[in-house]
Parts: structure tokens; sequence; C-alpha cells
């Protein structure tokens, strides 16, 4: 991840419009390589993150949840990396079942992000961004703090 977006931080986000734009800020600043982690309960916006995600990384297609296909894969429409976005909950436990989707991109040439990725994704890369979706704190509202960090060295 670029310089440019700070390794950690938090910002509480009023709704689906925030939450997205926090998305695309980061997305602007991921390389190919970049593994980020979504963790949060449902309806936390996991996907909602990724859809700016996408935006700030100019990829083709409508990001939606990858809940179904396990991952789906959105090809760059500048050159850049593709974003490969994945639902490691029905991974289980393994990774070659991502290996195995046979997915079009080298996953070191693309960035992933993995919904439900605790515990699992992280053997992926030596170093990855954690995000976590806090809808909890805010539950009679629509707003949700976005807390994420480096985890490992970038």
């Amino acid at each position: 991840m670029r310089n440019s977006f700070p390794a950690r931080g938090e910002r509480v986000c009023g709704g689906a419009v925030d939450t997205q734009a926090l998305g695309e800020e980061m997305g602007a600043a991921l390389e190919a390589g970049d593994l980020v982690v979504l963790e949060g309960p449902l309806g936390a916006g996991k996907t909602t993150f990724t859809q700016g995600i996408a935006k700030g990384m100019g990829v083709k297609g409508r990001v939606t949840s990858p809940t179904f296909v396990i991952a789906r894969q959105h090809a760059s429409l500048s050159g850049g990396p593709a974003l490969v976005h994945v639902d490691a909950y029905r991974l289980g436990s393994d990774l070659g079942e991502l290996d195995a989707l046979d997915l079009d991109t080298d996953l070191e040439d693309a960035v992933v992000v993995a919904e439900w990725g605790g515990g699992l994704v992280e053997q992926l890369a030596d170093s990855y961004i954690h995000v976590s979706l806090d809808r909890h704190t805010h539950s009679a509202t629509e707003a949700r703090i976005i807390s994420w960090r480096v985890v490992g060295g970038m």
C-alpha cells in the first residue's frame, strides 16, 4: 500500500456513502500483492467498503457479495492490478479452495479483499491490512466505526 493512505486509523462513517468513500481512499493506495482482510458482523458494510475499494482502484464490473461464488475477479480499466473479492467464510479452513477457483490472475499481481478472512487468508501474504467494521456501537443508526491497521511490514 502506498504511503498516501495511513497504515493505521479509525473513522466513524455515517452510512453507506461514507463507508464507500473511505474504501475509495484506501483503494486508490492499494498495489498489486496487497491483501485486505475485512471483519465485521452481517450487515456491517464489508461489501459496501469493497465497492469503494473497487472505485478507488478503477476496476470493471459491479461489486456484489461473493457469498455464492466464493470469489469474483474484477479487471482493471487502466492497466492496474485486478481486484479479487473473496468470501472466505465459505472457504472453511482450506486455502487450497482459493487456488482451485481457477482465477485468471496470479494473486501476487492482484489486490485481494477477503470478507470473513480473519484467521485464514493471512497466510496468503507476509503482511496485510486488517479492517474492522463495527456497527454494534451505533446500532440505532447507519453509522459504523471502521478501523484499520497494517499487520507485518508493507
